[in-house]
């Protein structure tokens, strides 16, 4: 038996007791979590019925019941059809409502803008590509965006109605959001990397914004296509050559969110003219966009090509698609430039083959779209490099999207991040994000001081 103080003995003091929350934050914070875990998974389809809901979420039919009507009311969830009976009344579905606000997703590239309005599921609604030059400066090009969203979204219930912005940028981005090293790939446009262009989305359109690299949202863009597979790589051939790494269904972007830049890879070979990055031989030197233009007006130029010398008198200039095309039309000095092209391609990508061991590797960009000869002499450099083990079953396939990916992409990356878990619980007994505390004290910071009369 345990016995107490004797005569005279101070009792121990007691502990000291942790203080007790005041008010109900465990029951607000739970009917976020609640209603945020509900919303996922119908959203997601892994239960639609209030049974299933029950089941899945551990939720008592009280809870779920009174989580699904606030649901409804904020017109986030609506009754779909009924289900199949079994012992009693057949259940009815319940179904998101991807209509209840839209996405805006954009993409710059040096030369070009794509825009596009999305759901709420990701799906690309409608888009719109136009021609730009990014050296007139971010002012301007933001303020044709912004024109151009607002148009787009005129039909799909204009401003109040955009929840999220998904932008694509030509250069590598960090994972705070700005550019890494010098954006753009090109070393004229300094002024882009002073710029915010996550807090500038969110003060033009009112709703949270996400900025990744147009390469990794070309490479969502194909996941996401049906086409895709878990195991993935994507390789942008343009100006510049960079690769979106998809592994386990999970993009990787790298410690600093920049992963992927192979075309800074050495090929072994001297090259004349040195690489952005100041080293020479560079893949993106020896057989990038510029580098086959390059080249190709080298050839016009002292008659290698009579082929390219024609589309010189033409235009004044020779392009990377003028080479593709007079190789697919049989000009010997354009066909084997892109040969010469693939191989260096092909060998670059060999050891990445080894290294993660894709199930698929998908070249797309302007210059993938020249032809068979520099997809065939791709392949060819992987599968004599590579290891037997790895391209055994590796297919290597030409993108089908063109300039659709990177939008698909973009509407993928903000529809996920907008209904990730921490954000979800943030907005969701708001009944949209645009009422975010941050957004609008960004915003009021943004407005200029009243002016007294």
């Amino acid at each position: 038996m345990t016995k107490g103080p004797g005569p005279g003995a101070q009792a121990a003091p007691e502990q000291a007791k942790p203080a007790r929350s005041v008010g109900r934050p465990r029951t607000i914070e739970a009917a976020h979590a609640s209603l945020a875990q509900l919303l996922t998974l119908i959203r997601s389809g892994r239960a639609t019925t209030r049974l299933e809901l029950e089941h899945e979420a551990e939720l008592g039919r009280a809870v779920v019941a009174d989580r699904l009507a606030i649901l409804e009311a904020l017109g986030l969830v609506e009754e779909g059809d009924l289900g199949q009976p079994g012992r009693g009344r057949a259940p009815r579905h319940l179904q998101f409502r991807s209509n209840a606000g839209a996405l805006l997703v954009a993409a710059l590239d040096r030369s070009s803008i794509a825009v596009g309005v999305a759901d709420l599921a990701g799906r690309l609604l409608v888009q719109h590509h136009e021609a730009a030059d990014l050296g007139a400066g971010p002012a301007v090009i933001l303020d044709r965006l912004t024109t151009l969203l607002l148009w787009l979204m005129e039909d799909h219930g204009g401003k109040p109605a955009i929840w999220g912005v998904g932008l694509a940028l030509p250069g590598p981005v960090g994972t705070d959001g700005s550019e890494a090293g010098t954006p753009l790939a090109l070393e004229t446009l300094e002024e882009w990397a002073r710029l915010d262009l996550v807090s500038e989305m969110v003060l033009r359109f009112g709703a949270p914004a996400w900025v990744q690299s147009r390469t990794q949202m070309m490479t969502m863009g194909e996941l996401r296509s049906g086409t895709g597979a878990p195991d993935m790589l994507f390789v942008n051939l343009g100006h510049t050559i960079t690769a979106g790494v998809v592994s386990a269904g999970r993009l990787h972007r790298g410690a600093q969110g920049v992963a992927g830049m192979i075309g800074h890879a050495p090929t072994g070979e001297d090259g004349a003219v040195t690489c952005r990055c100041g080293s020479r031989g560079c893949l993106e030197a020896m057989a990038g966009g510029d580098a086959i233009a390059r080249s190709g007006q080298a050839a016009a130029q002292d008659g290698r090509s009579r082929y390219l010398a024609d589309a010189l008198a033409r235009s004044g200039e020779v392009t990377a698609a003028d080479v593709g095309h007079g190789a697919q039309l049989g000009d010997t000095f354009c066909a084997e430039l892109m040969v010469r092209c693939g191989r260096l391609v092909g060998e670059s990508l060999a050891p990445l083959v080894n290294l993660l061991n894709p199930s698929l590797v998908v070249l797309g960009g302007d210059v993938n779209a020249s032809g068979d000869i520099l997809l065939a002499a791709i392949r060819e450099a992987i599968y004599r490099q590579a290891h037997p083990l790895v391209t055994r079953d590796l297919r290597i396939l030409r993108s089908q999207m063109a300039g659709s990916s990177s939008l698909v992409g973009a509407a993928q990356v903000a529809a996920d991040e907008l209904f990730a878990t921490e954000m979800l619980q943030g907005w969701v007994t708001l009944g949209t994000p645009r009422r975010l505390p941050d957004l609008l004290a960004l915003a009021n910071a943004a407005r200029p001081p009243a002016v007294p009369r």
